[in-house]
């Protein structure tokens, strides 16, 4: 880079950086503005705007909005749901989804988002470990909530746009929010509130058997909310088309708030399809979206259409967007502007992508190093944790010196708040004292990351046994576990994979078995209780002992496993992979593994 284009660059960098932190800068965790004033104020500036563009081109007014969310929170007044109480939130994406959260939020009521793909024994931790006295259920989602009714605790479901009596024990919540009043509930339910409060509980993209339940304070909810509308320029001209689940950060914080925070529109859709997307898009008038790696690598593999190039889209915002598929995805689309960031629900370490430097999650200038909380330490993978110096310090890394991502804790900022999980033990495991000196405090990412000398960050890997597949995080404790539980597994060793150019790795299992060991229960055992990105995607059975994989204290062997990968060329054991055509547990052969790498077979 020449020495007027570097200029250019800093002087970019450093006037939207300062807009941001002024933007941001009074979120602060003792103020008494929340995130429902937020909305409030937006929808008053905008009431006969459209909020939500839906599937079929009919829009929801700003006004619309609010009314359906002041139904909620009336209804959650009339039925006894006291401030501080929290709600568990199981439903698709539709527009309803945010006036559910937004409208308890206005009463004080705390909303537990869900994830919609989970069920089984994880659906029924999810909803325990949230402590929610009630649950909101969708129709089409009331058979899944129903099969994991029995592992529930003492809760009161409530039925939404579906019927009642599919859920045992359900409340018809579409005729309990007609019979209330439309009329926005007074101020004085949340009074008592300050934005270091709890708005929402949020499940860890770690998410697999069993979720941990993060805690997301008013603060952290505003800041997501304006954020990134900042950031991009967000107007009331903007359309964000929103193809992301809705109980992630990502898209249902700061995806909807580059819309909402500005009077912008939303374009909700059920789920993401690569062939319609386009042609979507350009029809609604998009002129953003949120986007995870794993989209934008569909889209650049599905075939070429007229309008990807015919479309609006002025900007991308997301994560996980691969060095490799970077720039095939921003020819193809003819979007120059790529907003890639790092975040996570729970955490305080975060980067954003101003200037669009390909491959990068974001950038901290050398010089304004002070001014973020963040750091790199070295890292010791045989043991997962920082390196200590003789004096028992963190040791700073050097540029382009893979380290784990921590950051600083600090109470009275709202970007550098840690406020844990419903777990204590979970939450204590995600700290690291006595870093740099006597006393400090920071929150370990868990990630791996790398700095050039210009300040950019470049994501490298997960710490220990959670790798990506499918844009979601998978612990292999959490998967070992419900693998254990199928008839005839002595011993599940979960790993991952990579596989051929798709972004992050595979579940892999291995797995010593007895004489019950059957594929298709196992199969029917794992779709029943894994969300599918869950799910192992092969299978090695182990012909020896058990006690040959693992170490003198008892922990799974795994880095010959990983070494050795999916190959049957080079594994003598029996392999299998879940077929995506055929729906079960086959064979693993060299051709199938063939159609994989060459792209004729996806998984």
């Amino acid at each position: 880079m020449g020495f007027f284009s570097a200029i250019r660059r800093e002087v970019f960098y450093t006037k939207e950086l300062i807009r941001l932190l002024k933007t941001l800068k009074s979120i602060t965790p003792d103020s008494t503005d929340l995130t429902p004033d937020l909305i409030e104020r937006n929808v008053d500036a905008h009431k006969t705007r459209p909020a939500f563009i839906l599937e079929d081109g009919s829009t929801i007014s700003y006004g619309a909005f609010d009314a359906f969310a002041n139904r909620v929170a009336n209804w959650a007044l009339a039925s006894g749901i006291k401030p501080g109480d929290t709600v568990a939130l199981y439903m698709g994406n539709r527009w309803e989804y945010i006036a559910f959260w937004y409208g308890l939020s206005k009463v004080g009521v705390i909303a537990a988002l869900l994830n919609n793909q989970v069920t089984g024994k994880a659906l029924a931790h999810g909803v325990n470990i949230a402590e929610a006295a009630h649950a909101i259920i969708e129709g089409e989602l009331s058979a899944a909530y129903a099969a994991s009714a029995e592992a529930i605790g003492a809760i009161t479901p409530w039925v939404f746009d579906g019927d009642a009596t599919s859920v045992p024990g359900g409340q018809d919540l579409s005729g309990a929010l007609a019979a209330v009043s439309d009329v926005r509930p007074g101020r004085e339910h949340r009074e008592h509130l300050l934005a270091k409060d709890p708005c929402l509980k949020m499940y860890t993209s770690g998410t697999t058997g069993l979720p941990k339940a993060a805690i997301v304070a008013h603060t952290r909810s505003l800041y997501y909310l304006q954020g990134f509308a900042v950031a991009s320029n967000a107007s009331p001209k903007d359309r964000m088309m929103m193809v992301l689940p809705l109980y992630h950060a990502t898209g249902g914080l700061c995806g909807v708030g580059c819309a909402l925070s500005k009077g912008g529109a939303l374009i909700v859709r059920r789920k993401f399809s690569a062939s319609a997307f386009w042609k979507d898009a350009a029809e609604h008038g998009a002129t953003m979206f949120m986007y995870v790696g794993e989209l934008c690598r569909f889209l650049v593999a599905a075939e070429p259409v007229p309008e990807e190039k015919k479309h609006k889209i002025r900007i991308a915002i997301g994560n996980g967007l691969r060095p490799d598929v970077w720039p095939r995805f921003v020819e193809r689309s003819g979007i120059k502007r790529i907003m890639e960031f790092y975040g996570a629900t729970e955490g305080n370490v975060s980067f954003l992508n101003l200037d669009s430097k390909p491959g990068s999650i974001g950038r901290v200038p050398p010089y304004l190093k002070s001014r973020f909380n963040s750091a790199l330490v070295k890292f010791d993978l045989d043991s997962e944790a920082p390196v200590r110096n003789a004096k028992g310090r963190c040791i700073p890394c050097g540029p382009d010196e893979v380290g784990e991502a921590i950051g600083e804790i600090r109470p009275d900022d709202a970007r550098y708040r840690f406020d844990g999980y419903g777990d204590k033990e979970a939450t204590e495991k995600k700290l690291l004292r006595d870093v740099f000196k006597k006393g400090d405090l920071y929150f370990r990412t868990g990630d791996l990351m790398k700095r050039d000398a210009q300040g950019y960050f470049y994501f490298i890997d997960r710490v220990g046994d959670t790798f990506r597949w499918k844009s979601e995080n998978v612990a292999t404790s959490e998967v070992a576990e419900i693998m254990g539980m199928a008839p005839g597994i002595v011993q599940a060793n979960i790993y991952g994979v990579p596989v051929a150019d798709y972004p992050g790795k595979a579940g892999m299992a291995a797995l010593v078995v007895n004489k019950d060991f059957d594929l298709a229960t196992v199969h029917a055992h794992v779709t029943k209780e894994l969300p599918a990105y869950a799910r192992p995607l092969f299978l090695r059975l182990h012909q020896e002992d058990p006690s040959e994989h693992t170490t003198g204290t008892f922990k799974l062997k795994k880095t010959d496993l990983v070494a050795e990968g999916w190959d049957p060329a080079k594994i003598s054991e029996p392999l299998y992979i879940d077929h995506p055509e055929q729906k079960a547990y086959v064979p693993l052969t060299a051709e199938i593994r063939a159609a994989i790498e060459s792209g004729e077979l996806r998984v």
